[in-house]
């Protein structure tokens, strides 16, 4: 398992950081995987929503300085809720920076944030959403990009469920481009009657692209990954068990001892 940080974590820092020195910090405190997430990317992108693009030369200058880290970028995409081109600008551009930063394993994480807090539980349920991903996850596979879908709002079994539904409209080699970016401690906050470990143990092998750590007491996020409403040990043993080798990346909140935090979240895991 490749242990990682992601750029949202360091919000507090970026205004008057350099990025790549964020990055070379993180990489000090035992990161080996960076998330690169949209709109925590200092010069390295401009512009807002439809808008948005990343900078392909900053950001290639970001990867040439850290040749013993790995990369994926993670963007907020509505594409459960609205039709997007996949041959569009935003979504091509969002591809061209994933390769760009993934170099032999490109990787988009997508999470849509309008996406319905009820769970989709059947067939019918995800029709619209799995209609809509399929034509993007056909044009990442066809530059040989994965796309990962985070739980945001919904429970890992409803994520399954339209990676299985989607996967049947796709080839067989498409379809191993399609995943998830599971997130058990997302998952318990917006549905705190559900059990997101059990539903992690189910989830095949191959549906798992990324993986996010995070805590939370009492519903109320806390700084680093540590004892709290989500048992992140046995999390990892799950992740441990079904061979998973990718990024486990700590998303932890945005604060000035956010380092401290990440090394102290390693170091938990680890124990």
């Amino acid at each position: 398992m490749i242990y990682g940080a992601i750029t949202n974590s360091w919000r507090n820092q970026l205004d008057d950081t350099d990025l790549g020195d964020l990055i070379a910090e993180a990489q000090a405190c035992g990161s080996r995987h960076i998330e690169l997430r949209q709109t925590c990317l200092g010069a390295a992108e401009s512009g807002e929503g439809d808008a948005w693009r990343p900078n392909l030369e900053a950001l290639a200058g970001v990867v040439v300085r850290f040749p013993n880290l790995t990369f994926d970028l993670a963007v907020a995409l509505p594409c459960f809720t609205t039709d997007i081109d996949p041959h569009g600008g935003l979504y091509q551009s969002q591809l061209e920076a994933a390769r760009l930063v993934g170099r032999g394993q490109p990787h988009l994480r997508t999470v849509d944030p309008g996406a319905t807090d009820t769970p989709w539980e059947t067939l019918a349920d995800v029709a619209d959403a799995t209609a809509r991903i399929v034509p993007l996850v056909r044009e990442a596979a066809r530059q040989g990009v994965i796309f990962s879908m985070e739980n945001s709002g919904q429970p890992l079994r409803s994520m399954a469920l339209l990676v299985q539904e989607a996967r049947a409209q796709l080839t067989d080699e498409e379809g191993q481009y399609l995943g998830l970016c599971t997130d058990p401690a997302n998952q318990l906050r917006r549905h705190p009657d559900s059990y997101p470990l059990d539903e992690l143990a189910s989830l095949p092998a191959d549906y798992i692209k990324i993986v996010h750590f995070k805590q939370a007491r009492d519903g109320v996020a806390i700084g680093s990954v540590d004892d709290g409403d989500l048992d992140c040990r046995a999390m990892l043993r799950i992740l441990q068990g079904k061979a998973y080798d990718g990024p486990a990346v700590m998303e932890i909140p945005s604060a000035d001892d956010v380092f401290d935090n990440l090394a102290d979240s390693f170091a938990y895991l680890d124990a």
